[in-house]
């Protein structure tokens, strides 16, 4: 794992206050949401190897995106421990451990929709850290199984997507709509 025990979970919980469990169904903890975020960061693009990494480093505009040496790893990392520090600093504990409400109000603070800047990370923004966070998660809902999120194709589930399908030979001349259980990459290996 990328992540340590005390990472985990704070990813664990953030990604839950970004994609929590409803009437609807499961959240971002039991998607594994923190899992395929961990495996994200160990991967070639947490080591933004196909990022353009060398010098001069200059100050981008706003539409240019962050313009520096970090790793999209290294970028998560900082705003990770901000997180935490911000947790502390104001509420006493660490971010798991604190109300929902206490937790979302921390998110608010990182997002930075109002341009307050209230959260202060050294080399990133918290807005920078926050958009991360929230991409990560949403794609850690969705994504195929065998990259660490999405357990058990709930999230496909949940949007009616079929997941990958070898053919719809069986079905493409259906005249009504067919449902069709989700298939995972991982599936179409079966040996």
């Amino acid at each position: 794992m990328y992540f340590n025990l005390e990472e985990f979970r704070t990813v664990e919980a953030a990604a839950e206050r970004i994609f929590p469990k409803d009437e609807l169904g499961p959240g971002a903890k039991e998607l594994d949401v923190a899992y395929f975020i961990d495996h994200q960061l160990a991967s070639p693009w947490g080591n933004s190897t196909r990022e353009y990494m060398q010098g001069p480093f200059y100050p981008g505009e706003a539409t240019q995106g962050y313009q520096g040496r970090q790793t999209n790893a290294q970028i998560f990392m900082l705003g990770l421990k901000g997180l935490q520090t911000y947790s502390t600093s104001s509420h006493n504990d660490n971010f798991e451990n604190l109300t929902e409400e206490q937790q979302d109000n921390i998110l608010i603070d990182f997002e930075d929709l109002e341009g307050k800047n209230k959260v202060k990370l050294s080399g990133i923004s918290s807005a920078q850290f926050f958009a991360m966070l929230q991409s990560l998660t949403i794609e850690g809902v969705y994504s195929d199984p065998m990259y660490g999120g999405n357990s058990d194709m709930e999230g496909w589930k949940m949007k009616n997507f079929p997941g990958h399908q070898m053919s719809y030979m069986d079905v493409i001349e259906e005249k009504n709509f067919v449902e069709k259980d989700p298939h995972s990459l991982s599936s179409m290996h079966k040996h």
